[in-house]
């Protein structure tokens, strides 16, 4: 059983939508009417894709599918980015092709020099443990293994709930701290009742019998 790792989903993506925006690239509307200015060559993307919708396997096995609606390569910016301005969804199989985890977010960005993704507004994670992290901003840092967020962030778990700020996890969402941290955490009930004392008794259980005087 394979274990869930966001930042291998986030290194594919770059390959597999750098492939899909060169199958998908006609499907780019571009207005031939209108002729662009070359003083403005530095905010023109340098390839635009429109409905992404790829899958990426590992050895051979189906196990990544990533959509996004609206793609974009600058490469006259500083840093280099990729845009996702609709949206970014990246989604995880298990070996029957049922999605056990997910990454999705409204708005998202990956720096090519600064192997930095950045993810904003209504991000959310799940990982194939069931919990799931909801957060307004989200970086993952894949030359230092890092994902973090100076966000508020929600933790929802099987056992317990978390809320906070200052986030910090491993690449792989299992071990991980939030500052000013609030949550609500099931509390096992260990006690044992007291014994009752014994019950005195009025008498013996069956009336005595008369007695002849």
């Amino acid at each position: 059983m394979t274990t869930f790792q966001p930042y291998k989903i986030l290194q594919g993506t770059a390959v597999a939508l750098f492939a899909a925006a060169v199958l998908f690239c006609s499907c780019t509307k571009r207005n031939e009417g209108n002729v662009v200015n070359l003083s403005d060559q530095d905010t023109l993307p340098l390839l635009q894709s429109i409905g992404v919708s790829t899958l990426i396997s590992d050895s051979g096995i189906i196990q990544y599918k990533i959509i996004a609606e609206d793609w974009s390569i600058y490469d006259k910016t500083d840093p280099q980015k990729w845009t996702f301005e609709k949206g970014l969804f990246l989604q995880k199989f298990n070996d029957k092709y049922q999605t056990e985890a997910y990454i999705s977010a409204d708005t998202a960005y990956y720096y090519n020099k600064l192997r930095l993704w950045e993810l904003r507004s209504r991000v959310q994670v799940k990982n194939t443990k069931g919990e799931t992290f909801k957060t307004d901003l989200l970086y993952w840092n894949l030359s230092q293994h890092r994902v973090y967020s100076p966000a508020f962030m929600e933790i929802q778990a099987t056992q317990q709930q978390l809320s906070g700020y200052d986030f910090s996890s491993n690449e792989q969402m299992t071990d991980y701290y939030i500052h000013s941290s609030k949550g609500a955490f099931p509390i096992e009930n260990t006690s044992t009742a007291a014994p009752k004392p014994p019950v005195a008794s009025d008498g013996p259980s069956t009336p005595p019998k008369d007695t002849v005087h």
